[in-house]
């Protein structure tokens, strides 16, 4: 199927999935060891981390010692593995996204890619997008910092003797606060790639991302939604089944379903990377800016070349076969 720019606005979220899904069609053997080396160690650290934590958090909660070595030892040990996942969650979210976005540009522009290709080319953007990650950190450290202030201010000032004054403004500030969380991860998303494909970071990079989402927010915001849900639903599962079902579940029972989370939480994230490098074709269609297939396809052969700006026609083609 072949998108021309007026079609390409109008995708509709359904298209936009199958769009992504149909891509690794082009180029299975770099999905595969992709998803493989980059993103399974992602997903399985995400749900596994918590077979760490959560028997640390129950001794902690459940069993009080007043010995303060013990308590200190604990706290230092669940410390520790916290600062490690991170560390891995962090680095390899930022690998996985580097990956995927290369290789769907490099498809779009008919590129060869190949899987040491791709691998070769990450150092080069590592640099743009963890610049780009650390705004995002301080722009939701500070909205954070200011929700948690308009919380206590209505707290403080609310009168508590009308019960459903005090739950329908919790529930709106509630609201508010998930809309602007997704919004601000919708436009994380979206500046990766940016960070990615074109010569900015930081600052530039969500500001070009805030500009491209212009009219497509309520797109992103249902595509980062229905991904925060999933995820959601399935470290819900994990936890209950696999974490704390030890007394309910034979051992045979939580490997079994925790594979099968495991399985579904990488195909879930690679799709979720798909979708994201994909929408910011849509947006730029939608915005009629123009993509020279020529100068990007010489920019992803040599990112410490001087950069080209992108000037022609968008089309998907060459992701369509």
């Amino acid at each position: 199927m072949d998108l021309a720019p007026e079609e390409l606005q109008f995708l509709s979220i359904p298209d936009i999935v199958g769009e992504s899904i149909s891509i690794p069609k082009q180029s299975p053997k770099t999905f595969y060891l992709t998803t493989l080396t980059l993103i399974f160690p992602l997903s399985f650290a995400i749900l596994a981390h918590t077979l760490f934590t959560h028997p640390i958090i129950s001794r902690l909660e459940n069993q009080p010692t007043d010995d303060p070595a013990t308590i200190s030892h604990e706290w230092t040990v669940l410390l520790v593995i916290q600062f490690c996942y991170l560390i891995f969650l962090f680095a390899f979210s930022l690998l996985s996204t580097a990956a995927v976005v290369f290789t769907v540009a490099s498809l779009y522009t008919s590129k060869p890619v190949s899987f040491s290709s791709t691998i070769s080319a990450i150092p080069k953007v590592l640099k743009r997008l963890f610049i780009t990650f650390v705004f995002v950190v301080l722009l939701m450290l500070a909205y954070n910092v200011v929700f948690l202030f308009v919380l206590v201010v209505f707290l403080v000032n609310i009168d508590t003797e009308n019960p459903l004054l005090v739950l329908v403004s919790l529930l709106v500030i509630c609201v508010l606060f998930l809309l602007i969380h997704v919004y601000i991860t919708a436009l994380f998303h979206l500046a990766s790639v940016v960070s990615v494909l074109e010569p900015v970071y930081g600052f530039s990079a969500l500001k070009k991302s805030y500009e491209l989402l212009k009219g497509k927010a309520g797109a992103a915001g249902v595509l980062v939604f229905v991904y925060l849900t999933i995820c959601g639903v399935i470290g819900g599962f994990f936890g209950s089944v696999v974490v704390r079902g030890g007394d309910r579940y034979g051992m045979f029972v939580r490997v079994a379903v925790g594979g099968f989370l495991v399985g579904v939480l990488v195909i879930v994230n690679l799709v979720g990377l798909l979708v994201q490098s994909v929408f910011y074709y849509v947006c730029k269609s939608f915005h009629h800016e123009e993509i020279d297939k020529l100068a990007l396809h010489d920019q992803l052969g040599g990112y410490l070349g001087e950069y080209v700006p992108l000037r022609s026609t968008i089309q998907l083609e060459t992701l369509n076969g």
